[in-house]
């Protein structure tokens, strides 16, 4: 019989919910503080053997799963979504016990909505894609700032570059206040590009060297940094069962809502990986060009949707795509980078 438990992981304590199925003890109470000395000395009580524990697959799942699988535990991630809607719609009093007790039931019953645990490779894979999008994403929005100083300032409208010698920033006719702005954002641009580039260096290696990024090189505009972000996003596609459900992780199913005779228009439910999306979408954005395959079907969905929604019809054919040339790819798919 096991030891059945649910954790509620906060960044102060690990709220615990623990039921002994041979002696029926019940343990309730938190483990503090919440750090991998903390987990260690906790499991050091127990017989690690025959616990299995339960949690969410939030903020701080990675150094639990990490230190329970150390010490001969099993842990299993529970997607946060399900978890919840596993609750149901009756309100309920909502706190770190009430979740860790809702963890542990589900547990005990074989109910939990699992989330795939990825190998450490594609974990530290997954740090550096998104560290990059983070990187990215901050440099946008200084140069939209620098756009929208310009603008406020009434200078005539940016044309070809913004920042750097040269750049229409460097020639506007700006307030002392708005060239410091503008000084600012060019140093600012100046760190994170370089930054930019020696991530860009180290993700082109996975790209040129893992057999999953090359299967997905193959796809019409999907470069080496889109390649790594879709494989490092998505990981071992098998265990979805289908390409359908890789463009639910997404987030760009279609949801709807129908009772009766009324429906309401379907939306997006964005309820997935927001950097899979996002590399999703920028290969999408390659349909316009005339080598793409997807070319006359993307100007026949802009005729009658827009660009907008085109796009994102044709980034679900990617995901489905993606998901059938990591399948091919076999048993290297989650094998580390081979070593130079």
């Amino acid at each position: 019989m096991s030891i059945v438990c649910g954790f509620d992981v906060h960044r102060a304590q690990i709220t615990f919910d623990l039921v002994d199925q041979r002696s029926g003890e019940v343990r309730v109470g938190r483990i503090e503080p919440a750090t991998r000395e903390g987990l260690r000395s906790w499991l050091a009580g127990l017989d690690a053997s025959r616990l299995r524990v339960a949690l969410e697959a939030t903020t701080g799942w990675r150094f639990v799963v990490e230190e329970l699988e150390r010490a001969g535990a099993r842990a299993q991630l529970a997607e946060p979504a399900e978890t919840r809607a596993l609750r149901g719609p009756k309100r309920r009093a909502k706190t770190d016990r009430a979740d860790a007790r809702h963890l542990r039931e589900l547990l005990a019953r074989e109910a939990i909505p699992e989330s795939w645990i990825p190998p450490e490779h594609l974990q530290e894979l997954r740090a550096l894609v998104r560290l990059r999008h983070s990187l990215a994403a901050e440099r946008r929005v200084w140069l939209q700032r620098v756009q929208a100083q310009i603008f406020h300032q009434g200078a005539p409208p940016v044309r070809g570059r913004l920042l750097g010698p040269g750049g229409a920033a460097s020639t506007a006719p700006l307030s002392p206040a708005g060239r410091d702005l503008v000084a600012c954002a060019e140093r600012v641009c100046a760190t994170l590009e370089r930054e930019l580039a020696e991530l860009d260096g180290r993700l082109r290696v996975w790209a040129r060297a893992h057999p999953a990024c090359r299967a997905l090189r193959k796809l019409y505009g999907v470069g080496p940094i889109i390649a790594v972000t879709l494989y490092a996003e998505i990981g071992d596609p098998r265990r979805l069962g289908s390409s359908r459900k890789l463009v639910r992780l997404a987030g760009l199913d279609v949801t709807v809502s129908e009772s009766a005779d009324k429906r309401s228009p379907g939306r997006l439910s964005r309820q997935g990986a927001p950097v899979l999306r996002w590399a999703a979408y920028e290969a999408a954005l390659s349909a316009s060009r005339a080598a793409s395959p997807d070319r006359r079907d993307y100007q026949l969905l802009r005729e009658r949707m827009g660009h907008g929604r085109a796009t994102l019809t044709i980034a679900r054919k990617i995901l489905r795509r993606a998901h059938h040339l990591l399948v091919s790819v076999g048993d290297d798919l989650l094998r580390p980078l081979p070593e130079h």
